[in-house]
C-alpha cells in the first residue's frame, strides 16, 4: 500500500490562456488500489477532498474513488471498511485529460460524460493534476469578473441623480 500527496510543477508552454492547466489543481491526493477504504475516507477527511485517484506504482491513473462511491459501495452494502480494499469498489477505466486540453473542450466532455472530476495525465499518462467543474466554474468566474472590469473602465460614468 502506498499514499500519497502528488504535487507535480508543470512548465507551462505557450499557447492559449484557456487551456486546461489554467484550472487544473496540481497537488492530487492519490492512493494505491490495495489501501483499505477506511483510509482512504480518512485521508479524504484530513485533506479535505470528495476524491482520490487511484494509481499504479508509475502514478498511471487506474480509477477514481469518490466519497460517494463509499457511501454506496461499501456502507449501504454493509461491508466492513477494514476489510475492503479501494480496487474493489473504484470506478475503472477512468477517462482522463491530457494537460493540452482546452478547457472549453474539457467541459464539453465531462458534461457528456455526466462527470465533474478528471484526472490529467501528460503525454506519457503519468497523472500530473485533476480538474473538477467548480474549478473551471470558479476560473471562468474569475474571467468574467476581469471582463465586466475592463467593460467598467471603458464606459461613460453613469451620472448620479440629485
Amino acid at each position: 500500500m502506498f499514499i500519497y500527496y502528488l504535487q507535480h510543477v508543470s512548465v507551462v508552454n505557450g499557447g492559449s490562456d484557456m487551456g486546461l492547466m489554467k484550472c487544473c489543481r496540481e497537488q492530487v491526493v492519490a492512493v494505491s488500489p490495495d489501501t483499505p477504504v477506511v483510509d482512504v475516507a480518512r485521508i479524504m477527511k484530513e485533506k479535505n477532498v470528495g476524491s482520490v485517484i487511484v494509481v499504479s506504482g508509475d502514478r498511471r491513473p487506474l480509477g477514481i474513488l469518490t466519497d460517494r462511491d463509499l457511501v454506496i459501495r461499501v456502507l449501504a452494502r454493509e461491508k466492513n471498511p477494514q476489510a475492503v480494499r479501494t480496487e474493489e469498489v473504484m470506478t475503472r477505466d477512468v477517462i482522463t485529460f491530457p494537460d493540452s486540453m482546452g478547457i472549453y473542450e474539457a467541459i464539453q466532455k465531462m458534461t457528456d460524460k455526466g462527470i465533474r472530476r478528471m484526472p490529467v495525465v501528460d503525454g506519457a499518462g503519468i497523472l500530473i493534476g485533476i480538474v473538477t467543474m467548480d474549478d473551471m466554474i470558479h476560473m471562468l468566474g474569475e474571467e468574467m469578473a476581469l471582463i465586466a472590469k475592463n467593460i467598467e473602465k471603458q464606459s461613460p460614468p453613469i451620472p448620479i441623480p440629485v
